[in-house]
């Protein structure tokens, strides 16, 4: 493995949720232990499971792992950190301020930023201070900080003055206050970062087009701060001899293959390894041996016992629940890489062969609806919003706005915030939000839709939702917001999109939290390209379809009101006639004709600002 020659002190393993960086992670920890290195292994991943890995309670206190002599783990409680860091924050000015500032701080608090910042603050210590690892000759850390978040880190320290001059709305300085006096520990950290000599930066990924994509991104916005000692993994590649005359393993090895040949530039460019998919769970010592080999063991197919036909709701009829009402919107949900706009098509082109009016719009750069959908159908208007074109016009607009009020550090600081995550999905929403309002006469089915932190600030701050409320007053109830619309569920359904993997469940689960917080009730849970569903014949995908049976088990019982579980296809689900099959139609009412891309198709929606301050 390139990733493990002459390995440097730290090694940092980054990616998307689902890909496998806790496993690589304990592996690689494994292995280097095996060659009588002393080593550390530290989570800082919510979705931790390397307790469960090595069969050890772990927790936030360096643990020895019998099993393997010279590896000790740590597991950081990202939430409970981020907690703590609210309450250092936020308890001072408790009972001082009024209670809706306090609310408001509290908010700027919730999100993603304030979590990873606090689990840095965490483990900051261990990169820096000498004394507190000097037992060990490698840390391996599960799941590194963003390149947003160490580029907050550098910027200057005049964070806390710029909040409480009220120069700043919420959006991601919020969690950076207070940190002047750990300045000096985040300088030397974020150096033994870009150092080559001392971290190494593992990115991992799928042998998936948009996985990769994503990664590409995530390699750009590190090197950009420094950190250009980067390798990549590709994780669970489906080798040829494990395909045994399997229609659907063929078919997943060759998109596979495909979608490696053409993987961006940038990434081929780097020191590259490919991980074998293994049939197995990766719990326990013996798996973890086994990842980092070339040898695949093999399994018989017809000792593994899996149900005829999966016994779970298909697609549609999640749609004929939906069409019922004529029109309404459609909120498609979910992590990167789980499928979400093949899916919001899926939807759009069932009701639409219904005759049912709909409009699916997507603000992905990377969704390319026209060639998903590869034909027109009457009743079906297709959009894009430029994620980039909205940003900028909303940045210009509070640079214009609030940035010309404030001196040269102060703008700085704000132009630092405007390039945030939030920032583009607060500008996108703007967009959104003009969109929704055609939801009382047609279906709007809406492909990549803001978070729930991000809903929770446009609340928050009140700049649309609370002026349209006082200006209307109390006892008005002819106006709608937005964020209005959003919480009645006779008029939104948002549908939450995973796969039947353990990592996928758990953020579906938290961002399902997240929308509760934000009074928004997800109205269903859609599982993606699931083998269990797709009766696979080859022994390696048979033992992963038995795999996902607990996690489908556990969204059916646990996570949704209702859901449904779409199968993972032969063939990509690319026009009409195969996402109409993805929704478990069988062809109905016969074949529907590819043609001209749908009406409308790929357009920019021009959209005006709908909130000010935000």
């Amino acid at each position: 493995m390139h990733f493990l020659d002459q390995p440097p002190r730290h090694l940092f393993f980054t990616g998307k949720g689902g890909v496998g960086k806790t496993s690589i992670a304990c592996a690689t920890a494994v292995q280097l232990a095996a060659a009588g290195k002393r080593v550390l292994l530290v989570s800082t991943d919510p979705a931790s499971n390397v307790g469960q890995v090595f069969g050890e309670h772990i927790g936030n206190q360096i643990t020895a792992i019998p099993a393997v002599p010279k590896l000790s783990a740590l597991e950081i409680d990202p939430q409970a950190a981020a907690q703590a860091y609210r309450d250092r924050i936020v308890g001072p000015v408790r009972g001082v301020l009024p209670d809706a500032v306090v609310k408001g701080i509290e908010e700027q608090l919730s999100g993603a930023c304030t979590t990873e910042i606090a689990a840095f603050d965490e483990f900051t210590a261990l990169l820096v201070n000498a004394t507190l690892t000097a037992d060990y000759e490698h840390i391996v850390f599960d799941t590194a900080p963003t390149g947003h978040t160490i580029r907050l880190l550098q910027l200057p320290g005049a964070w806390s003055g710029f909040l409480e001059a009220g120069k700043g709305d919420a959006s991601c300085l919020g969690p950076l206050a207070g940190l002047e006096k750990q300045r000096t520990q985040y300088q030397a950290a974020v150096a033994a970062l870009a150092d080559p000599q001392r971290t190494r930066l593992v990115l991992v990924a799928r042998a998936q087009r948009a996985t990769l994509h994503e990664v590409a991104r995530t390699h750009h916005e590190l090197a950009a701060i420094g950190l250009t000692q980067q390798y990549l993994v590709i994780n669970g590649v489906l080798s040829l001899e494990t395909t045994e005359h399997d229609p659907l393993a063929v078919a997943i090895q060759q998109r596979e293959q495909s979608a490696l040949a053409a993987m961006p530039q940038t990434l081929q460019a780097l020191p590259c390894d490919q991980i074998a998919l293994k049939p197995f769970n990766l719990v326990g010592l013996a798996a973890l041996r086994q990842l980092l080999t070339t040898t695949i063991p093999s399994n018989d197919a017809e000792a593994i016992n899996l149900p005829t036909q999966l016994d779970a709701p298909a697609l549609s009829s999640l749609v004929d629940a939906i069409a019922v009402d004529g029109h309404g919107l459609v909120m498609l949900m979910g992590k990167g890489g789980v499928g979400k706009t093949t899916l919001a098509a899926a939807i759009a082109v069932d009701l639409a062969l219904r005759g049912l009016p709909v409009h699916l719009t997507t603000s992905d750069p990377a969704a390319h609806l026209a060639e998903t959908l590869e034909g027109s159908l009457p009743n079906l208007i297709v959009s894009r919003i430029d994620p980039h074109a909205e940003t900028e016009r909303y940045r210009k607009h509070i640079l214009n706005t609030k940035g010309a009020r404030l001196d040269a550090e102060g703008r700085a600081l704000l132009e630092e915030d405007l390039r945030s995550p939030c920032t583009e999905e607060i500008a996108v929403f703007q967009a959104f939000s003009r969109i929704i309002r055609e939801a009382g006469k047609q279906f709007v089915i809406m492909d990549t839709a803001p978070t729930g932190h991000t809903l929770l600030l446009l609340d928050a701050t009140g700049a649309y939702h609370r002026d349209v409320t006082r200006q209307m007053g109390a006892t008005s109830l002819h106006y709608t917001t937005p964020m209005m619309q959003l919480q009645d569920p006779k008029q939104t359904k948002v549908l939450i999109a995973t796969l039947a993997e353990t990592t996928p469940v758990l953020e579906a689960a938290n961002l399902q939290t997240d929308l509760r917080r934000a009074g928004i009730e997800p109205w269903a849970w859609i599982i993606n390209n699931s083998v269990a569903a797709a009766q696979p014949t080859s022994a390696l995908l048979r033992q992963r379809a038995y795999n996902e049976l607990p996690e489908i088990q556990q969204v059916a019982t646990r996570h949704a009101q209702r859901y449904a579980v779409v199968p993972l296809l032969q063939q990509e689900p690319v026009g009409i006639n195969r996402l109409r099959d993805l929704g478990g139609h069988r062809h109905r009412d016969g074949e529907v004709e590819g043609g001209a891309t749908a009406s409308r198709a790929e357009n920019s929606i021009d959209t005006s600002p709908l909130y000010g301050n935000t």
